[in-house]
């Protein structure tokens, strides 16, 4: 009975015991659940992803922004729902233990133009903060259909 009450408790504290991620997969999770948020249309929990001094270069913005406010309001045509994000293609590059680059290609698409795809190119810059990942930077540009 002893054998089998210390083997419960070792089972136990086992699945207790949180299973740490490197940091390239905590930073890669923060982009990916950036996509699924954005595709969710939910502008609330995407502004939330961001540090509250971050730098977004958006794909239809000519000037960049920064700061959770006026992140807030460069995403509000997520309020009107109909829009998605599909990551095609994600880069890790680990700067230290609090700081990851992740680039690459998604595609953006919208519902009133009849869900097509607009292949776009991406830098996310995810730093720990307090314990928490979050996004310091973000660049989105248009992806040129053949290299010029």
């Amino acid at each position: 009975m002893r054998v089998l009450t210390k083997a419960l408790c070792v089972a136990l504290v086992s699945m207790a015991t949180p299973i740490l991620a490197s940091p390239a997969e905590e930073a890669s999770a923060v982009v990916d659940q950036w996509s699924a948020t954005y595709s969710a249309n939910d502008r609330n929990a995407l502004v939330r992803l961001y540090a509250p001094d971050a730098l977004l270069l958006g794909t239809t913005d000519p000037v960049a922004t920064r700061g959770t406010e006026a992140i807030r309001e460069y995403f509000v045509a997520l309020d009107k729902g109909g829009r998605r994000n599909t990551i095609q293609e994600k880069n890790v590059i680990v700067l230290g233990e609090n700081a990851v680059v992740v680039a690459g290609f998604y595609d953006f698409a919208r519902q009133e133009q009849n869900y097509e795809p607009r292949p776009s190119r991406f830098t996310f810059v995810v730093v720990k903060r307090d314990g928490e990942w979050v996004i310091a930077h973000h660049h989105s540009s248009p992806r040129p259909a053949q290299r010029q």
